[in-house]
């Protein structure tokens, strides 16, 4: 029962922090403005992380490389944790089980992509019923036009629908190649046993 608190408790905190990393680089890419409340948040949270590990990772192509390594890091480290904690013992000393364990890491920080980019969806087609006229706007724009620019024709009596069409792209994405893979890496932790 503690080990399952505690596999909760880890899976909880590293995906929020995660997030929170993703959040900060596609800001960047999109270059969402620096005096932002949104940016200032992000970057008082993780820049205890990000900026050491800038002067050992460089940006490569003008994109925050340190930013997505430290992502990928952090699911790394919490599966290891979440593996350690689990009954079944698992061979650390595998090679197969470390490669298994960066595959499954690489998924999570794409899964955790596909879900910023939900909640961005979401939250844009709340407002623009809500208040399209909030700080805020602008930035869920920048992070959600080029993935609703293809279905932007898809519209019935004035409403957009492109929002609907990507949420049920996403969804797609993530109900069959996402758990595909993820239980292919899985097979591979268990062979490595």
């Amino acid at each position: 029962m503690i080990a399952e608190t505690l596999q909760f408790l880890i899976k909880t905190l590293a995906g929020l922090f995660v997030l929170v990393l993703l959040l900060r680089f596609y800001l960047q890419v999109v270059r969402a403005p620096f005096k932002h409340p949104l940016s200032q948040f992000v970057m008082a949270v993780t820049n205890f992380a990000v900026l050491p590990l800038r002067k050992l990772v460089p940006s490569v192509h003008g994109y925050d490389t340190a930013t997505l390594l430290l992502a990928l890091l952090v699911g790394l480290l919490s599966n290891v944790l979440i593996l350690a904690l689990n009954p079944l013992p698992y061979s650390f000393s595998a090679p197969e089980t470390w490669l298994g364990l960066l595959f499954l890491s690489l998924l999570d920080v794409f899964r955790q992509s596909l879900y910023l980019l939900m909640g961005a969806v979401i939250v844009q087609a709340v407002m623009s019923w809500v208040n399209p006229y909030n700080p805020l706007t602008p930035i869920l724009d920048a992070l959600t036009r080029p993935f609703l620019r293809p279905f932007r024709k898809a519209a019935v009596g004035g409403v957009d629908l492109s929002p609907l069409i990507l949420f049920l792209i996403i969804q797609v994405i993530l109900m069959l190649p996402v758990r595909v893979l993820e239980s292919i890496f899985l097979t591979q932790l268990k062979v490595a046993l």
